[in-house]
């Protein structure tokens, strides 16, 4: 007769078993390999998506170029000075660059620099040793 619990521990097929844990030296560059790597492909996806975003952008029609639209932006600038104050036309200002697609591209840039700069940042050294962390 056959024990069953025999069957569980035995290897089915001729799997290998791996029965090594992975050293700490390599573990560590494995961990800075893969930091590195993310940091070098979150910039190149933020350069990439700033540069389809600022030629998207800018091929478009604009409309805000239109000479027959400058007594409007003249009158909405003097009634959001009115109604707001200079915070409000601050804000207005602010909201109307932030629509330009050189704007939009520099900020995704900049995110795309801080967020690779953090991932280069909290790669562990390769002389450090994991036992220290």
């Amino acid at each position: 007769m056959l024990d069953p619990l025999s069957a569980l521990t035995e290897p089915i097929g001729n799997m290998p078993v791996n029965d090594k844990t992975p050293e700490p030296v390599a573990s560590a560059r494995r961990r800075v390999r893969r930091y590195r790597m993310t940091g070098v492909i979150v910039l190149l996806l933020g350069l990439g998506s700033a540069g389809a975003v600022y030629w998207r952008g800018s091929h478009s029609a604009d409309l805000a170029d239109d000479p027959s639209m400058a007594g409007y932006y003249k009158a909405e600038a003097r009634q959001m000075g009115m109604l707001y104050g200079k915070e409000g036309l601050l804000i207005e200002d602010l909201s109307n660059d932030l629509k330009q697609p050189g704007t939009q591209a520099f900020l995704i840039i900049a995110a795309s620099i801080v967020g690779a700069a953090g991932c280069f940042y909290f790669a562990p050294q390769p002389g450090e040793d994991d036992e220290t962390g």
